[in-house]
């Protein structure tokens, strides 16, 4: 038995399914998890000291790699002040004001401890800024799992074949709106059902939970003229994006500005921290300001915070985001040429440093034609790369991610993995 093994079997007698998030536990692809003791840059290794190339990076938030320096100083020369005050701090200041000047739709922001704490207060804010009950999400889009938004959820929820889950009233699953994503007139039907009902709209600008989907052109322009039109609250949950495809994230992409924006991830560089924010006069409305509730012990951590604010740091060098997004086209263009080679039914895409690589002749628009590729040959895929090396999220439904510490070394031994495993999944 191996290590890994070992671990896995003594770690499911206390915990649930050996794993503390569903997709660690390897269901959806089988096999064993792989228990982590260390990573460096592009590389992680596991319990039986097996080095892997990560395209996983803490689902997003390793956007410098791991153990970078400046991260791990920073922490360090943090941590000796005090771990936790549940009080005021003046680097929390500093990373509220890193948050803004980036992201000029955040004239406040609060911070919080984790993406899914920061999408659940957005959609409490949209409803007591518009006194109506009703949400409208997509299908495969998942924004944590708070109980109005475990409905047709992605990640975890598609990994294991229940886009909604068990412990959820009917009554607040009923506040829920799901529509296609990438759907702009089934958006407007919702809204001619319920002209009055509809607080706001929350969105993955670009989706990463059900794999990485781009918005059509005009989808998220016509979100913004939907939301206007019917006074209700645009939110585009960039927990994953946010900082991840682009400077300003896919608001500033696209020029499109959201009332409210959710971030994670990359803002704590792999701790715990989370935020949301946007227009002045939502925000206002967040307690001890105004009726909306939220508090929490660790919100703004300085020892997270610090992490995050070191990681911006670094990602605001000049040309950071385009090496960034030419590292991970040019892993994905690779991927694509050897499954050509190969024979095999496969395409790939890439925005900034986000990837999403898809057993199918096209590379999907929604949820539909995700469900449609072939997962079963991408489990195959999986294990035979993991064992070349190459640790891929273990799911069909995940974007990966690539970061600035993997090169043309990193690229070329993926691309030499994948040349071996096409012939054997074709």
């Amino acid at each position: 038995m191996t290590r890994n093994e070992e671990l896995f079997a003594r770690a499911q007698r206390t915990i649930p399914a050996g794993v503390n998030s569903p997709v660690r536990a390897f269901r959806s692809v089988g096999g064993t998890p792989r228990f982590l003791v260390r990573g460096e840059g592009p590389y992680v290794w596991d319990a039986d000291g097996k080095r892997y190339i990560d395209y996983v990076g803490s689902w997003g938030p390793a956007i410098l790699g791991h153990a970078h320096p400046a991260v791990v100083r920073a922490v360090q020369e943090r941590a000796v002040h005090g771990i936790s005050f549940g009080a005021p701090t003046e680097i929390e200041i500093e990373l509220a004001e890193t948050l803004a000047r980036r992201l000029p739709s955040l004239e406040m922001v609060r911070l919080v401890s984790s993406g899914t704490e920061a999408t659940m207060t957005a959609l409490r804010l949209a409803r007591g800024h518009t006194g109506r009950g009703k949400i409208i999400k997509f299908e495969g889009c998942y924004h944590g799992h708070g109980d109005s938004l475990l409905v047709k959820a992605g990640s975890g929820a598609l990994t294991f074949g229940q886009p909604s889950s068990a412990g959820v009233p009917p009554a607040i699953a009923g506040e829920t709106v799901v529509v296609p994503y990438n759907d702009l007139p089934a958006v407007d039907a919702a809204f001619r059902a319920e002209p009055d009902g509809i607080a706001g709209v929350i969105v993955e600008p670009i989706a990463g939970n059900m794999n990485l989907v781009r918005p059509r052109p005009g989808f998220l322009e016509g979100l913004r003229a939907l939301c206007d039109r019917h006074g209700a609250v645009l939110i585009f949950d960039e927990v994953m994006t946010g900082f991840r495809v682009h400077p300003q994230g896919v608001q500033g992409m696209t020029g499109i500005t959201p009332d409210l924006t959710t971030l994670g991830k990359v803002i704590g560089g792999g701790m715990p921290v989370g935020a949301f924010g946007g227009k002045r006069a939502i925000m206002e409305k967040i307690a001890p300001l105004g009726p909306v509730y939220q508090a929490g012990t660790l919100s703004s951590n300085p020892v997270a915070v610090a992490a995050g604010l070191a990681t911006l740091k670094e990602t605001e060098a000049p040309g950071f985001y385009e090496r960034l997004a030419a590292q991970t086209r040019a892993m994905t263009d690779a991927l694509e040429a050897e499954a050509k080679r190969a024979g095999v039914t496969f395409c790939a895409d890439a925005v900034g440093g986000m990837f999403g690589l898809y057993f199918a002749p096209r590379v999907p628009q929604g949820y539909d034609e995700i469900m449609a590729c072939d997962k079963e040959r991408f489990n195959r895929f999986f294990h035979l790369m993991l064992d070349a090396g190459v640790y891929l999220a273990p799911s069909a439904y995940e974007a990966g991610f690539v970061s600035a510490a993997h090169g043309a070394a990193e690229i070329a031994a993926t691309r030499a993995a994948a040349a071996a495993a096409f012939p054997a999944v074709r």
